[in-house]
This record gives C-alpha cells, structure tokens and sequence, in this order.
C-alpha cells in the first residue's frame, strides 16, 4: 500500500498514465477533485483556487485573501484524501506536501515540446505557434509557481524518485515501470510513515482553519499535539489567541495545543 504522485507538464501523457496506474493498482485516481472537495469545505469558489494552485504569482497577488490562503486550503484537502492511502494523484501540488513521507513515491513524467505541441494542436483545434506559446506560458507559470511558494524548481529531478520521458518509452512502459517500483519495500505504508502522514494532515486542516485570521501562522503536529507559532502568541493580543484556541480545539483529533 502506497501513495503515487505524478507531476507533468500539460499534454505529457501524465493523466494518462495516472488513470492507467490507478485501474491496473486498483487505487483512487484524483486530481481536481480535491479542489472540488477544498471549495466546499471552506466555502471558496473553486475557480480561485484553481487560479492559485497553477497561475503565475504575480496573479495570485491579486487575490483578495492571498496565495497563502488558497494553498492552505488545498493543501488539506489533499492530505485528507492522503489519508486513505492506495491513490495515485496527478497535478501539480502533490509531491510538495508530502516531505519525509516514505509511503510516497514521487513520480515526473517528462515529453518532448514536439510531441506536446501535436496533441495540443489536435485536442484544442489551434495552430502550431499558438500551441507552443500556451505551452510555454503554462510551464514558465507552473515554474514560477514552485519557486515563489517552495523555493524549489518542478523541473528539479533531485525532487523525484522516478523521471521518465516518454518518446522511446512508451505510456504502457512508464506504467509497468511506476508499477515495479512502487512494489518496493521501501514505498510500502508502515505504522510510522502512517503517524507522520497524520502529523501533516493535522496541522494542515488546523492552518487551513486558522489562516483567514492570521496569513503567516506556522501550524505542525506531532501525535495529536499541535505546536502554533505566530507573533500574537508572545502575548499581544490576548483576544486573538482565544480564538485560535476555539478553532484549534474544533478539530477532533488535536490533544493539545502548544505555543
């Protein structure tokens, strides 16, 4: 049992091989999903975080309540589903959640521009230029994305476990290839990688809580106690706190809560 993330640029046979993997595993295929279950939860219009989770920073700026917001709440809509284990996720945002996670294996599914370009120009009915351009814009954004939240480049392959380029390996080999190594031991859920998994769903779902009341919060988990760091907690604002507390406190799981 185990937990597949594919990261890939848009017409790199990605969700191909994700929907594939999932069938043949008999694992839980998401990706937009998540968003749709994010947008009920906290009672943001999906398309907001839709715009988060793949524009440009200098677009996500602009929004009213901020990037961090948005990420927050689509973070723990993803490590809830996280949770169940046995899912194959495709998109952008899931390997970034999930650091230390043994359990997952982070998967790259790379294609030449080329190649890209022809199914776009055939799903979208566009011209070539036209295709590479929104191509090109998409990649630069996803990037940009990555680098302004995480400090880190999707383009990295240090960041994966498994980069494969499909052109000479086919979509049916990537898959056969994700499907041994995910059999390895080292990918298998153990009651250890499980308690770390459910350390940051936790302070996830607590952040996303508290975040419209303060942006910056730092929120971690260890075993039910969860560890809040923010300014006001050296005493500023006393009202404030109280009200960390409450939300905090909401969550069934939180034993504690530390500051």
């Amino acid at each position: 049992m185990s937990i597949i993330t594919i990261s890939r640029g848009s017409y790199s046979r990605g969700e191909t091989i994700a929907r594939m993997l999932a069938a043949r595993l008999g694992y839980e295929c998401i990706a937009r999903e998540v968003l749709l279950e994010a947008s009920k939860e906290f009672n943001i219009p999906e398309v907001k975080l839709v715009h988060a989770i793949h524009d440009a920073p200098s677009v996500l700026d602009r929004f009213t309540y901020g990037k961090e917001k948005y990420i927050a709440f689509i973070r723990a809509a993803i490590l809830k589903r996280f949770l169940r284990d046995n899912v194959v996720y495709h998109g952008l945002a899931g390997h970034f959640f999930v650091p230390g996670i043994p359990h997952v294996l982070k998967v790259r599914i790379i294609a030449d521009m080329e190649g890209r370009v022809a199914r776009e120009m055939e799903r979208e009915g566009i011209s070539r230029e036209e295709a590479l351009r929104t191509l090109k814009k998409d990649d630069n954004e996803r990037r940009e994305w990555s680098q302004h939240l995480y400090g880190i480049d999707t383009w990295d392959p240090s960041l994966y476990d498994l980069v494969i380029h499909i052109g000479r390996i086919t979509v049916e080999d990537a898959v056969q290839t994700i499907m041994q190594v995910v059999r390895l031991p080292q990918f298998q859920t153990t009651p250890a990688s499980q308690s770390s998994l459910e350390d940051l769903a936790l302070a996830a779902e607590v952040k996303a809580l508290l975040v419209a009341l303060k942006p910056d919060i730092e929120v971690s988990a260890h075993s039910g106690i969860v560890h809040i760091r923010t300014k006001v907690a050296e005493g500023e604002d006393p009202e404030l706190i109280a009200q960390i507390m409450k939300i905090a406190k909401g969550v069934p799981e939180v034993k504690e809560i530390r500051f």
